[in-house]
């Protein structure tokens, strides 16, 4: 399915609730669905070249919250973004994944599973890390650059490598 695309302006769309104070770089890429939801929290900043495409669901950027370049969100249930947390340069957030359970049936036929994805308050995720479908990243929690993360992480914890574990 082809979502439209907004390169200016998305206080324009429907579906798009802008705060005040809200930096958005050159080129970043908003993609909507039809009924999905983008909530953009006052102060939040979204760096240069950024890509955000919400299927379906809502993704919403908590109060100064921070999207370095290159970051790609893609939501087709919900991902939240808690005040105050940090993204670095090509992180990517992804709230679904296929399910390939019929080796008969080629993957792009078959569901996709979604559940939601949460950065806490204040967490800090690194340079080019990924989170996936179903992580909760607690308050002031900290991923280390180009980390995997597949579980939950703590408030406050440490976590790193690949798959994601405590440091």
């Amino acid at each position: 399915m082809r979502l439209p695309t907004v390169r200016k302006r998305p206080e324009r769309l429907p579906g798009v609730r802008r705060g005040r104070g809200v930096q958005i770089g050159r080129d970043v890429r908003i993609e909507l669905g039809p009924g999905a939801r983008l909530v953009l929290g006052d102060g939040c900043q979204i760096g240069e070249r950024t890509r955000i495409a919400v299927v379906a669901g809502c993704v919403e950027l908590g109060p100064d919250a921070v999207l370095a370049e290159r970051c790609t969100l893609v939501a087709h249930h919900a991902i939240t973004i808690g005040a105050g947390a940090r993204l670095g340069h090509g992180v990517a957030l992804v709230d679904f994944d296929h399910v390939f359970a019929d080796a008969e049936r080629p993957i792009r036929l078959q569901p996709l599973a979604c559940t939601p994805v949460t950065i806490g308050e204040g967490a800090r995720i690194g340079l080019g890390a990924g989170i996936l479908r179903g992580v909760t990243v607690g308050a002031a929690a900290i991923v280390d650059p180009h980390a995997v993360v597949s579980r939950d992480v703590a408030p406050g914890a440490h976590v790193g490598g690949v798959p994601a574990k405590p440091i």
